[in-house]
């Protein structure tokens, strides 16, 4: 589903950090928050790809799982998913009308008036209350901003986790690393374990300081958790055992330590009571996917959500263990808060031409300004448009294209991709993803249901 008109209305009303509308319209909907046990992932960066191994995890453990992602690439539906499998639109639509007519009969109740609730709050409510309705054994969240003031903070988790610490979204979360890990830390629930992610030392301590205040257990890299990577395996040590000669499912040496906090959730998971096995560790980690993080999506084409220095950084050393084509192209486009310096900068050695795009979203920059930001950079730089024009150009030029910067973009090259835009490829070979037919009812009482 890529449009509804109740989704493109909440778009517009942008982000309002806060948890006390969501506690609120939770508590209408009779808590389906608490429904289930749940696994709360947060970060910098990693935390998609973490909630992708974990998710595997649990599946291949024999759990009825529930995912919910953030952002989405292509379509809403990604962002709930059962056993890895997004809503189907049919379903969608019905839970989408459904949950918007309970919002309306809560805002009402509340007296509230203007908006009632943003975009992420009514997506993210929708998530937990079809977890509820469909009986989940456990759900899986992905913070999407910051952590304290996220909507995905009324979860009841049995683990949490952060997965890396560096600068982002600094105007609403602070100018420094260590803000940003006291905003991240902010999930930490009194008691319940955290497992950590290498970063920066003052970063770390300001995890470490949180989760001793609140009584949690924190388990972090060190002697209890390492990583080890040789010819294109790994080996994974965490506190109960190792896995060796372990391919990820993902790929770039950075999945190490995503999969390296999974290890460590899962562990947690065991000391819960969820029965895992260790061939579900080793299977999750090796079937995981996630779109848009270093995805081959024909020959050739190569995208990548990278959107800040660290995402770009670890793209750049993925490029450097590649064979170097003769001419490798990037198409690059960013969102409106995002430096495109910043981004392309680690990415320079090992491209010829940047060729800077867009794509039909709302958040995305002009390429004509992004070029001109790019002007000082010693880098074949070429103003391009639409990627769904520009991308077929491209691809036809280039030995290897890169779509980068964007999440976004990612979505969007996916998508053309898919559905033929590129000569030589045919519609649906590229990546695709099955939808879940199965019966959502959000319809009047779901309140009492879930």
């Amino acid at each position: 589903m890529i449009h509804h008109p109740v989704l493109d209305q909440l778009a517009k009303s942008g982000v309002r950090l806060g948890l006390e509308r969501v506690r609120s319209f939770l508590a209408f909907l009779d808590e389906p928050n608490k429904a289930y046990p749940a696994v709360h992932i947060g970060g910098t960066n990693g935390k998609g790809s973490t909630v992708a191994f974990v998710t595997q995890i649990l599946i291949d453990s024999g759990y009825r799982v529930g995912t919910n992602y953030s952002p989405h690439l292509e379509a809403v539906n990604e962002r709930i998913q059962i056993n890895g499998i997004p809503l189907d639109d049919p379903n969608l639509l019905e839970a989408i009308e459904g949950h918007d007519k309970l919002r309306w009969e809560w805002a009402h109740q509340q007296r509230l008036t203007g908006v009632p609730l943003t975009y992420f709050e009514f997506v993210t409510t929708l998530a937990m209350a079809a977890f509820a309705h469909r009986g989940v054994d456990v759900a899986v969240f992905e913070v999407g901003m910051g952590g304290r003031l996220d909507a995905t903070n009324l979860v009841s988790p049995v683990v949490t986790a952060v997965t890396s610490i560096s600068l982002d979204h600094t105007e609403a979360l602070g100018d420094t690393v260590a803000k940003i890990a006291a905003e991240k830390a902010g999930i930490f629930k009194r008691g319940i374990p955290v497992v950590m992610g290498p970063m920066p030392t003052n970063a770390r301590e300001v995890i470490e300081k949180h989760g001793a205040a609140l009584g949690c257990k924190v388990v972090k890299p060190g002697r209890e958790m390492t990583r080890e990577y040789r010819q294109g395996m790994w080996t994974l040590r965490g506190p109960s055992g190792s896995l060796r000669d372990l391919k990820l499912g993902l790929e770039g040496d950075h999945q190490g330590s995503n999969a390296l906090v999974a290890l460590g959730i899962a562990h947690q998971l065991r000391q819960s009571g969820f029965h895992i096995p260790d061939s579900a560790i080793r299977s999750g980690l090796e079937n995981a996917y996630i779109p848009g993080r270093i995805e081959r999506l024909a020959p050739g084409l190569v995208a990548d959500g990278c959107h800040n220095e660290a995402g770009a950084k670890a793209l750049a050393r993925w490029l450097d263990a590649q064979p170097r084509p003769s001419n490798r192209i990037a198409l690059l486009g960013v969102s409106h808060n995002r430096d495109p310096n910043v981004i392309l900068k680690p990415l320079l050695p090992h491209i010829d031409e940047v060729v800077t795009v867009r794509c039909n979203h709302p958040k995305m920059s002009d390429p004509t300004a992004v070029a001109i930001a790019l002007e000082d950079l010693d880098v074949l730089l070429a103003e391009g448009g639409d990627i769904d024009e520009i991308l077929p150009e491209v691809y036809r030029e280039a030995d290897e294209t890169l779509v980068v910067g964007s999440l976004f973009l990612a979505g969007a090259a996916r998508s053309i991709v898919r559905n033929g835009g590129i000569a030589g490829i045919e519609p649906g070979q590229g990546p695709a993803e099955d939808a879940d037919d199965g019966d959502v009812d959000q319809g009047e009482g779901a309140e009492q249901q879930a």
